[in-house]
């Protein structure tokens, strides 16, 4: 096997590397960039477990011929001038976790952004820890709930990549935080705040990204984490049973998904005289076409259309304070005990024995 040539310098001082990991998006709103972030992102395994010829033959000849045209206009709608959203935004936490260790007194982190699809991807990501001579990396996947296919696929990502490197850095991974308490603490501070600026509606919906139920049934724990996260927030909120529900949204072809679908529940609760709603998604990090077009605009109008008078978006945690903070405390706690090599003697010697080693 062939090993990078970029790799950890011996007489350089240590650094802990923070990888990032977000799904990731198109780097552009035209047909040819989704498409080609839909064949990375559709054409792994972990995502569409099906095999592998039979899949191919699907997406090729019925998916990615058709369906980048009609996202075109959806992707528009939530491009920003810095981009996409969930790309941009995710700079933006890197940013402030940067900053906030920093003010901490914390120089010894190194903090890199990956998207396992599209870009920036991790393989880069990995690389650039080499050139700062991290040993040791934390992979922070943000999402709050573990599924073989999001975080599941980081992992693979990860360890591909590594698989090439010849001095491989010591890894910790983050599997979950659907229950930190800080993470759920920071989702009932934006739900009070949104209520704050406006009308309560009559109940709380927590949509999730919905999952094939086949994977619940192979040993996925995605579907129990989020109503843990769930049932946490709710009694953060202090909300009784009848005050809020958990839903599964973005389904995809014709198998059966998680429910109770979102779709179809805020259609029948406007024809149950559920007149005003607010819908928060507690397993997004980060505001991007599944929430700000598909549950802000889409089910909006869905809720609406049945007879709905008043559906409100309460947004994502963003880069807000809240969270950034949750996600620092998740960064400290995973670190614990984790030390870098920066005596400038014992970087003298390690210098000294490579330079005797290559004589």
């Amino acid at each position: 096997m062939k090993y990078h040539a970029e790799q950890f310098k011996h007489d350089q001082a240590e650094k802990i590397g923070i990888l990032l990991v977000n799904l990731g998006s198109p780097d552009a709103q035209d047909a040819g960039s989704i498409r080609r972030f839909l064949r990375e992102f559709l054409s792994d395994q972990r995502v569409i477990e099906m095999p592998k010829f039979i899949w191919q033959l699907i997406l090729n000849f019925f998916i990615l011929p058709f369906r980048p045209k009609k996202l075109v206009p959806l992707y528009q709608s939530i491009w920003t001038a810095e981009g996409s959203p969930l790309v941009s935004i995710a700079e933006k936490q890197k940013d402030k976790l940067v900053a906030l260790f920093a003010k901490k007194g914390n120089a010894n982190l190194s903090f890199a952004l990956a998207m396992c699809y599209g870009n920036p991807d991790i393989a880069s990501a990995i690389r650039q820890f080499a050139r700062d001579n991290v040993h040791q990396v934390l992979v922070f996947p943000t999402y709050a709930q573990y599924s073989g296919s999001t975080t599941g696929s980081i992992f693979d990502a990860v360890s591909g990549e590594l698989r090439q490197w010849r001095w491989i850095p010591e890894l910790r991974f983050i599997n979950s935080y659907h229950d930190q308490t800080q993470h759920i603490q920071a989702l009932a501070d934006s739900v009070q705040t949104y209520w704050q600026s406006h009308k309560k509606g009559k109940k709380l919906i927590m949509s999730f990204h919905g999952l094939p139920k086949v994977y619940l049934l192979k040993g996925d724990p995605y579907f129990c984490q989020c109503h843990k996260t769930a049932r946490l927030l709710a009694e953060k909120l202090q909300l009784d049973e009848s005050q809020w529900m958990i839903t599964f949204q973005s389904r995809f072809g014709k198998q059966e998904w998680l429910k109770p679908y979102t779709s179809e529940t805020l259609e029948n609760l406007a024809q149950q005289g559920i007149y005003e709603v607010d819908v928060v998604c507690p397993g997004f990090a980060i505001d991007c076409l599944e929430t700000l077009e598909e549950i802000a605009v889409e089910n909006r109008e869905v809720f609406l259309n049945a007879g709905g008078q008043q559906y409100q978006y309460i947004p994502a945690l963003n880069d807000s304070d809240e969270n950034i903070e949750a996600m620092a405390d998740l960064i400290e706690l995973h670190i614990q005990g984790w030390q870098v090599v920066s005596n400038p003697e014992e970087l003298t010697d390690r210098k000294k024995r490579k330079e005797e080693a290559s004589q």
